[in-house]
């Protein structure tokens, strides 16, 4: 008896192990994932903007008391990468004005309108690169045309390089970047409720890009 436990044992032991030694039901186990922090090893060439996991953040002063804070997402847009030469670098971003999201549906759809954000005339913001200047590994200042709300001005942003890598769910190459910067909104023409709500707008971007299939 003592001898046929044993064995029994030894059996199932043995096809837990086989099981586990398996690949999982439709196909192959992924390949571990790795993210590529090292800037000079990313690849060239053209990218698209992967709208699920990039979004621009906005904060601006309310009555002085506090920061408020939104967000616009489903951002379209190009980059074309040159990691030997960061200088021909160039991007262009499409941002929807109607997606602006404070948490607060009812000031959602108020920002959306006049004398606000005006969507209906302003549908979109846009920023084209006009050059890329270097600040150090993984990092430049990347200045452009920022078309906000009718008017197009200069506009830097400083932009530092996060990760590259194959995305194992998604199955496409991305790169990904932290962008920074701020501007005065009214020196687009858009002053409304200042400076009841602050004049100074700080971005914080998380940019994903993708390699087109």
């Amino acid at each position: 008896m003592k001898t046929t436990t044993i064995l029994a044992a030894a059996a199932l032991a043995a096809l837990a192990t086989a099981a586990l030694a398996q690949p999982p039901a439709g196909g192959p186990r992924p390949p571990p994932f790795v993210a590529e922090k090292d800037p000079a090893k990313v690849r060239d060439g053209a990218y698209v903007v992967e709208p699920d996991h990039t979004r621009v953040m906005f904060g601006v002063s309310h009555k002085s008391f506090t920061t408020f804070y939104g967000e616009f997402r489903n951002l379209t847009g190009s980059l074309n990468l040159n990691v030997k030469n960061p200088s021909a670098s160039t991007l262009e971003i499409h941002i929807p004005v109607t997606t602006i999201s404070t948490q607060i549906e009812k000031l959602n759809e108020e920002l959306r309108h006049k004398p606000w954000l005006d969507a209906d005339t302003w549908p979109e913001m846009v920023f084209k690169s006009t050059s890329v200047k270097p600040t150090g590994p993984g990092a430049a200042d990347v200045t452009g045309d920022f078309t906000f709300h009718g008017q197009t001005h200069p506009l830097t942003l400083h932009v530092k390089f996060n990760a590259s890598g194959d995305d194992p769910n998604d199955h496409y190459y991305v790169a990904g970047f932290t962008v920074t910067g701020a501007f005065k909104r009214s020196q687009w023409g858009f002053g409304t409720g200042v400076p009841m709500i602050g004049d100074d707008i700080d971005l914080n971007i998380q940019a994903a890009f993708k390699k087109p299939a």
